[in-house]
């Protein structure tokens, strides 16, 4: 009996304990907006004055921090833009309004591009651009790469929908390896592929903070490839931006109908949740999905391509395929494959008259015989040169348009103290779409992931991270296309494509000339885009065409072996791994 006492006892004490500790917890709470324009105030920052707690506000304003002490207690509220306020707080049952002044100081946003530790945008030794969360929501543009565009003194090339490359100071092409593009401080670039996938693969729109624009030369902090600028891109911290979140973007492409039959749809779906568990641990998941028909390459104009190993760059010139046997066009694939049917080393003319005077001998009385076979000589010896290429297909027969983008992130974050911050967080893409380097290439089933360990303190920083690149499926359309031409129909050989050619190319010119003697009738020559017409058309027999099954199945093979294998595939399974520090 006097055991089941002293239990009873303990246990009402440990309840009184229990009761009294829990009640000693007191939740502030209230709502923070803009005292000239009403509008809430996101990511604000309140602190407890003389004590370690603090919390930020939501995308609405509001915020709520608990706290062991006794009211009453004074908050500290300050953001970026506004004056700082002290609030003292003696009921917690009311809900606290905080209006924020508008600060009249400029130059009081904090960045970190500049020396890689926080400080004023004034105080920066350098020129930096500057484009916060707020500017990315309240702006209307497809996503926020769009946004660094209207920053002075950067071009954007854009390669299809989703691949777009800022440049900064000159030098821009796609794939810009000239200005660096760095994650969280993860550089983006591809290891294998040797460009930036930012918009691509990186951080979803809901989970991006801010982005830094350091135009000019920045390597000694950020490596050789800063030479013309660097570009962060800052997520958001899950313990100063809480909730869920979701954003819905839907469009339509295409209204015009000149490269599809209908206009198509453009969906955009993303969210966010971050959530700050206890005052030392939070975590942050994020996702977004990207679909749309990317426009199509239609420009056909006729280019002349330079040599490289002469510093000869290329330029368009006048032509079409009708007029030029040699045409070229831009956005055309399989008319690289050139040949000189006049070459000194092969000359393809001069075989193929040998075989058509042969044949000639044969049918033909001497003297009509020797007449035909000077004229042929002649009209061989007409051409020094007779460049003629394949026969191409058009951008939309070779790649697809499709437009397919899913990111993944998370992050774990631990305050070790107060000023030390550990955090594991991870970026994972995949997608299609199209890149544009010295060849089109078609990135199908691209896959990047970037996971990252950081210790932070305000004067020092310690990362390592690796990336993890796969290219998938993705192939070189214009060496697949002339591997297509190929397997076909080879371009060489006695029955080949060329040989094809020039056969009824001078076949075309002689015949009208035998047919003038034999009849005595005037003689009237065939003119040279005439003659080309119809040997092209000669040689093209039994050419699949496109979106057929028998091209769908030749070309598919192709484009799924790998470039070392004689197709138009390239494989990348490249991985980088890299830690650094830095302490100031």
């Amino acid at each position: 009996m006097r055991m089941l006492s002293i239990n009873l006892t303990t246990l009402v004490c440990v309840l009184f304990i229990s009761f009294t500790s829990f009640s000693q917890n007191i939740l502030i709470s209230g709502n923070v907006r803009n005292i000239d324009t009403k509008e809430y105030v996101p990511a604000a920052s309140i602190e407890m004055k003389g004590g370690t707690a603090g919390t930020f506000t939501d995308e609405k304003g509001n915020f709520r921090i608990t706290t062991s002490k006794s009211l009453p207690v004074t908050l500290v509220f300050s953001s970026v833009g506004y004056d700082p306020q002290e609030i003292v707080v003696s009921n917690a049952s009311d809900k606290i309004q905080v209006d924020f002044n508008p600060a009249s100081s400029l130059g009081a946003e904090v960045v970190v591009s500049a020396s890689r530790v926080p400080e004023k945008i004034l105080e920066s030794p350098v020129s930096i651009e500057r484009i916060s969360s707020a500017n990315i929501r309240n702006t209307p543009a497809t996503n926020y790469y769009d946004m660094l565009k209207n920053i002075k003194g950067v071009d954007m090339v854009y390669s299809s929908l989703t691949f777009a490359t800022p440049s900064t100071r000159g030098f821009n092409g796609s794939g810009n390896a000239r200005l660096n593009q760095l994650v969280d401080g993860m550089d983006n670039q591809a290891p294998g592929l040797n460009f930036a996938v930012g918009s691509v693969v990186g951080v979803t729109e809901l989970d991006v903070d801010n982005m830094e624009l350091l135009s000019g030369a920045s390597s000694a902090l950020y490596g050789p490839g800063g030479m013309n600028g660097t570009l962060l891109i800052n997520s958001k911290d899950p313990f100063k931006y809480q909730g869920l979140s979701f954003q819905v973007k839907e469009g339509i492409m295409h209204i015009d109908k000149s490269q599809t039959d209908h206009p198509t749809a453009y969906h955009d779906w993303s969210l966010r949740w971050g959530k700050k568990v206890t005052d030392r641990f939070a975590f942050k998941i994020g996702a977004q999905f990207i679909q749309a028909q990317d426009w199509i390459g239609t420009d056909k104009t006729n280019y002349q391509a330079g040599d490289v190993s002469q510093n000869q760059y290329g330029n368009v010139k006048a032509g079409t395929r009708v007029s030029d046997p040699n045409y070229d066009g831009v956005n055309v694939y399989g008319d690289e494959t050139t040949a000189d049917l006049n070459d000194p080393n092969a000359p393809a003319l001069a075989a193929v008259a040998g075989g058509i005077k042969a044949q000639l001998q044969q049918q033909l009385p001497p003297s009509l015989y020797q007449a035909a076979s000077s004229y042929l000589d002649s009209t061989v010896g007409s051409y020094p040169s007779f460049n003629v290429s394949r026969t191409g297909y058009d951008e939309k027969d070779v790649v697809k348009n499709t437009t397919v983008d899913v990111k993944l992130s998370g992050g774990l974050y631990y305050k070790l103290t107060e000023s030390i911050e550990a955090s594991l967080v991870g970026f994972w893409g995949t997608g299609n779409t199209v890149y544009t380097g010295s060849d089109r290439y078609s990135l199908k089933n691209l896959k990047i992931g970037q996971y990252k360990f950081e210790l932070k303190h305000k004067n020092w920083f310690f990362r390592a991270y690796t990336t993890q690149e796969n290219s998938g499926d993705s192939y070189n359309a214009t060496i697949t296309t002339r591997l297509f031409n190929e397997a076909w129909k080879p371009s060489g050989g006695a029955t080949g494509w060329y040989s094809q050619y020039a056969q009824a190319f001078l076949v075309s010119k002689v015949q009208p000339y035998i047919e003038a003697l034999a009849t005595g009738s005037p003689f009237s020559p065939t003119p040279d885009p005439a003659a080309s017409s119809l040997a092209r058309n000669a040689a093209d027999a039994g050419r699949p065409a496109a979106g057929s099954s028998e091209f769908k199945t030749q070309f598919n093979q192709i484009a799924g072996t790998p470039i070392s294998k004689g197709g138009g595939l390239f494989l990348d399974k490249s991985d980088l791994y890299l830690t650094e520090g830095q302490y100031n």
